[in-house]
């Protein structure tokens, strides 16, 4: 591998603006907070909007689109015209 051609990958802290819910993983990313994390080292810190802990695909909190309505309104508004 070669050396020097790598963006430097260091330990960060993401944390869920929704839920607060927070995970520690290795990113490329930078911030200019920082948060004492459970084994008292401090890392960077990066407020996200939507991870796994909040997303509704996730939660179960997704909603279920009608379409068998949409099509049944579809076709009596535009069906079957004759011409």
């Amino acid at each position: 591998m070669k050396r020097d051609i790598h963006p430097d990958c260091h330990p960060v802290v993401f944390q869920d603006r929704s839920t607060g819910r927070a995970f520690l993983t290795r990113s490329t990313a930078t911030s200019g907070r920082a948060i004492d994390w459970e084994d008292g080292n401090t890392y960077p810190l990066i407020a996200v909007d939507i991870t796994a802990d909040s997303r509704p695909f996730w939660t179960g909190d997704q909603r279920v689109i009608d379409t068998a309505g949409r099509v049944e309104k579809f076709n009596r508004r535009y069906g079957k015209r004759s011409r």
